[in-house]
């Protein structure tokens, strides 16, 4: 089983203890409709590629899956504001996603890390930076490495190698599943970090210290 399998499944686990409720209501997403997604990605990811052509592949956990989610979620996103920050920090993942792929060298078995989880690492942190929020983060990781994907694909096609893409297959699964869960979950830590010191100074600010100890400030009517 793949890494992008294994943390889908752990992901799952925590929904099931309620332990990840918090960042599915900033998603807007309930228990129910993230574990049917979570298990259509892994039943998807364990079926046959389906040939579009025979230069074209897609895998439905892939990347049926997570583009539907991704609709979802940006048809939910409050404010057009909000879409068009989570669909430029999409490309901007992707971009970068695709940068490190042309960097790094051609033989990744002689890589000390796999590329697929850097890439899924990397794509997710960008993510996290240019989303903002945790549904952007989220959306970003997702169809960033989606188009970072794509991207080398029509590079390759240009050069005129015939390549086969299978968009969301093999690898790209993986780099999906980190990426979107690497990105949701630091906007969820940096965010909560956040409103608790906001919490604090708010707190700081309505006691003062006198007499060797905090008293509440007096409020002028």
């Amino acid at each position: 089983m793949s890494i992008g399998l294994i943390l889908l499944v752990v992901a799952s686990i925590l929904i099931l203890f309620g332990t990840a409720q918090r960042v599915l209501d900033r998603l807007r997403l309930t228990d129910r409709q993230a574990l049917l997604f979570a298990a259509l990605i892994f039943i998807g990811g364990m079926l046959p590629d389906i040939a579009v052509t025979p230069m074209l592949s897609f895998n439905i956990g892939g990347a049926l899956v997570p583009l539907g989610l991704c609709v979802y979620l940006l048809v939910k996103a409050g404010t057009g504001r909000e879409r068009g920050r989570a669909l430029a920090a999409s490309a901007l993942t992707g971009i970068a996603i695709y940068a490190m792929g042309r960097l790094l060298p051609d033989e990744p078995e002689q890589a000390l890390w796999n590329y697929n989880q850097l890439y899924g690492l990397a794509g997710g942190v960008i993510a996290y930076v240019f989303g903002r929020s945790r549904r952007g983060a989220f959306i970003a990781g997702i169809l960033g490495a989606m188009i970072a994907d794509v991207w080398s694909a029509v590079t390759v096609w240009r050069s005129g190698a015939a390549q086969p893409l299978v968009l969301g297959g093999a690898g790209a699964l993986d780099v999906v599943v980190i990426s979107g869960l690497v990105a949701v979950m630091l906007a969820e830590l940096v965010g909560e970090l956040i409103e608790r010191a906001a919490r604090g100074r708010r707190r700081d600010e309505s006691r003062v210290f006198d007499g060797g100890e905090f008293r509440e400030r007096s409020r002028s009517k």
